[in-house]
């Protein structure tokens, strides 16, 4: 295990990008035009992010960011 220390500055970056490159995969999943087998990995990649943005995020951050079957679970929980 690693550990990082981030200043609040590097945070709000940190943020950022990852805010921008969710937004962005998020869009590109919606495109009809590629393939699902890069969708699959771009779907890989979200969870990734995500996991990483939940660590750096308010909740409500997180709502935002949520796919549909993950706030589907949360309301059967």
């Amino acid at each position: 295990m690693m550990g990082l220390i981030l200043n609040e500055r590097e945070v709000k970056e940190m943020d950022y990008l990852l805010k921008r490159e969710l937004d962005e995969i998020l869009l590109d999943l919606g495109d009809e035009r590629i393939d699902q087998t890069v969708k699959k990995a771009m779907m890989e990649r979200y969870k990734y992010l995500f996991s990483l943005f939940k660590r750096i995020a308010s909740p409500k951050d997180c709502l935002r960011y949520m796919l549909k079957e993950d706030k589907e679970l949360g309301k059967k929980i």
